[in-house]
């Protein structure tokens, strides 16, 4: 009975062991830092938090829109970003060679389908897409940016106002379908569909002669005057198609299918319509240059938009009493906005850029995403950046001083952020706001 009695304290006293060790794994890497520190060099410890910054607003350069995940389809009016339009360039693919569409084949409808995923915006607001034919062709292994065009026959398949629906099922041909927008592309004229469907054979032979003869549609949005919303949705989709419907000599009710694909050629363009619509402090910062302003509010926003340039010039005042080891060294910058229904971004990314404007990443990235940060903090309002290495690398001279960005989209990732956020700047002009500054909270150890 003992030796049970001793087995059984054992293994709750293991346990108990257990669950500590846990917690202590998930403990927040932003609290760690001089507690990993033994007593006796506790003394040598300084913390600081009052590092200048240099930090301001301005454009971004255009950026990929091909190969994403996601397209985006829409536009939004910003009350202080002003308006932000986005349309799309699209390939479809013969869902298989060689259709045969029987005798006397007669159109009935031509209908563009579009799968509804991520909204943001207002939802009840009216949108407006118009669809033309490509007159150029578009290849999926080239390389689009958010500010290239390609060319249109330029007279409107279609001219679709509608209001986004992303809750609301379908019934089509008696089956409940998920939500998705219907463009009926030949209530203006039935050439489109009448083209498809009297293709010459060779054309439909092959999807590589398919896309020499329909080289795909452009789905543009018209820019929102107030409200509106940009509507992400994934262009492989099950409802991201062409459905033709037509009857022939034999049959009444007949389909084909062009679909979207994982690899059909595509790519956004991007209209912030040069920031005419923004608010007149975002515009001075961003267009007129006006680098000051930075100190008060600075501005990011997703799809080739604004982001932040950011500049410790005086690190190099930490080691002038000598040589520290940086134990920590925190980035925290707090959204402005207290309450907004256009969310900030879920996570922003910080690089550093060299004096030739290359983009290059910090060393401390290398650690992973729960080292590194960058994800916001909703009830903080806040993202956060460990920068604890890339700082040591510089005080040591290993690595010059560059100036880093923060921006909404990560340039190595193929994904699209809509989102946008008002940050507070270096020094706020309200003394209310001045505990919200961007912060860098270092703590560092005085080495002998």
């Amino acid at each position: 009975m003992k030796s049970n009695h001793f087995r059984i304290l054992t293994i709750l006293a293991s346990f108990f062991i257990l669950i500590l060790l846990v917690y202590s794994c998930k403990k927040d890497p932003y609290q760690v830092g001089i507690d990993l520190l033994p007593p006796s060099d506790t003394l040598n410890v300084k913390t600081s938090d009052t590092a200048s910054f240099v930090a301001y607003s301005v454009l971004q350069d255009s950026i990929r829109t091909d190969k994403t995940t996601q397209s985006i389809l829409g536009s939004l009016m910003d009350p202080v970003f002003g308006s932000t339009t986005a349309s799309l360039y699209m390939q479809y693919w013969l869902s298989a060679v060689a259709p045969d569409f029987g005798i006397n084949p007669v159109l009935d409808s031509i209908v563009l389908m579009i799968p509804y995923g991520n909204i943001y915006g207002d939802t009840n607001s009216m949108q407006t897409l118009k669809i033309y034919e490509l007159s150029q062709s578009i290849y999926y292994d080239s390389i689009y940016y958010s500010n290239r065009s390609v060319e249109t026959y330029g007279v409107p398949l279609a001219n679709y106002t509608f209001k986004p629906a992303p809750k609301d099922s379908l019934t089509i041909g008696g089956v409940k379908t998920a939500p998705h927008i219907r463009i009926n592309l030949n209530k203006l004229s039935k050439y489109f569909g009448n083209k498809l469907l009297s293709a010459p054979a060779v054309s439909m032979s092959t999807n590589v002669n398919f896309f020499e003869f329909m080289k795909g549609l452009y789905i543009e949005s018209s820019r929102a005057q107030s409200g509106g919303a940009l509507l992400s949705f994934d262009p492989a989709s099950s409802h991201s198609n062409i459905a033709m419907y037509y009857h022939n000599a034999t049959s009444d009710s007949l389909q084909f299918t062009f679909v979207g694909a994982t690899n059909s050629a595509r790519f956004n363009h991007i209209d912030h319509n040069h920031y005419l619509n923004a608010a007149p402090e975002l515009r001075q910062q961003v267009l007129q240059h006006d680098t000051t302003l930075g100190k008060n509010n600075l501005y990011i926003q997703g799809l080739s938009g604004i982001r932040v340039r950011l500049r410790l010039p005086f690190l190099n005042n930490f080691v002038k009493s000598g040589k520290i080891a940086i134990n920590s060294a925190i980035l925290t910058i707090k959204n402005a906005e207290t309450d907004t229904t256009l969310h900030p971004p879920v996570k922003l990314t910080l690089v550093v850029v060299d004096s030739a404007e290359r983009v290059g990443f910090l060393i401390d990235e290398n650690e992973g995403a729960f080292y590194f940060g960058g994800s916001y903090n909703n009830s903080a309002r806040t993202y956060k950046f460990r920068i604890t290495r890339h700082m040591q690398q510089i005080l040591d001279g290993k690595i010059k001083n560059y100036d880093m960005y923060l921006m909404a989209n990560d340039p190595t990732a193929n994904v699209m952020v809509p989102n946008r956020v008002i940050l507070t700047g270096t020094k706020p002009q309200l003394p209310a706001f001045s505990a919200d500054r961007i912060k860098l909270q270092v703590i560092y150890t005085k080495l002998h």
